[in-house]
């Protein structure tokens, strides 16, 4: 099997590199098991403290393996079911893991990545990255990632970006609660993700495990309430027709049939 996921653990600190910049670290099959292989090793680790996801290449996650989903010789409803219940589980184990979880991002973040974001518990951002939750666009809708960025975000920013699927930096996404800091620069980035690690590595095990359980007790709570539910919308919106149509579309570099390309009126 290609290597999508590496880790490496020095001083306390397992870093976990999305590393396909190929497909801009799109969730296939293949990175998604390869990442909860790693998350469960730092997560069963005594000698690690906190976990730190991070990427190669000018992406940090594409969100779904599109291409993957289409040709993956299963049908729509058989890939978009698998694929919904991938998503789920790796937010899932984000979120229950009992080291906490800071997301070092310097790139493009789009869909399902911005699920990942949602699930860490702290979550730096530098100058180069971009985020959208372009869903609506190919016929889908936010729903597995809405389990972990409706506690995040306010519902103003919910309310604008998972409808138009516009463009936002970091320094929106710091406003809106999306992420914990917006770096300035590249240096910035550094220094305050190892300020955090430095800080968090003061904590004993138990006390970050626990601290963690009391700050993530709401996230989770509604993570379960509405899980099955959201797995299964996502699973139908992704075997339907006009989802079809919308990935076909993107993969193909041109407007779905459906979308309307004449200026709005204002």
């Amino acid at each position: 099997m290609t290597t999508l996921v590496t880790c490496e653990s020095s001083a306390g600190v397992a870093t976990i590199t999305l590393d396909s910049p190929s497909n801009r670290n799109a969730l296939s099959a293949d990175l998604v098991a390869q990442l909860l292989e790693h998350l469960a090793t730092a997560g069963n680790d005594p000698a690690v403290r906190s976990v730190v996801l991070t990427h190669t290449g000018g992406t940090f996650c594409a969100g779904a393996d599109l291409a993957g989903a289409l040709g993956s010789g299963m049908s729509p409803e058989e890939a978009s079911a698998a694929g919904a219940k991938a998503m789920v589980s790796v937010m899932r184990t984000i979120l229950e893991l009992p080291r906490p979880v800071v997301a070092r991002v310097d790139g493009h973040v789009r869909a399902g990545g911005i699920g990942l974001l949602g699930a860490c518990d702290i979550a730096v951002a530098g100058p180069s990255s971009t985020f959208a939750l372009t869903e609506a666009r190919l016929g889908l809708a936010p729903s597995v990632i809405s389990l972990t960025l409706l506690s995040r975000m306010t519902s103003r920013s919910v309310g604008r970006y998972f409808v138009t699927g516009e463009r936002f930096g970091a320094a929106e996404a710091e406003s809106m609660g999306l992420i914990t800091v917006a770096a300035a620069d590249a240096d910035a980035l550094a220094w305050t993700t190892g300020g955090i690690l430095e800080a968090i590595g003061k904590g004993s095990p138990q006390g970050l495990r626990e601290s963690k359980k009391v700050a993530t007790a709401q996230i989770r709570a509604e993570f379960e309430r509405f899980a099955a539910d959201r797995t299964r919308e996502s699973a139908a919106l992704f075997a339907s027709d006009e989802a079809r149509e919308g990935m076909t579309a993107f993969l193909e570099k041109r407007p779905p049939r459906w979308a309307v390309t004449e200026p709005a009126a204002t």
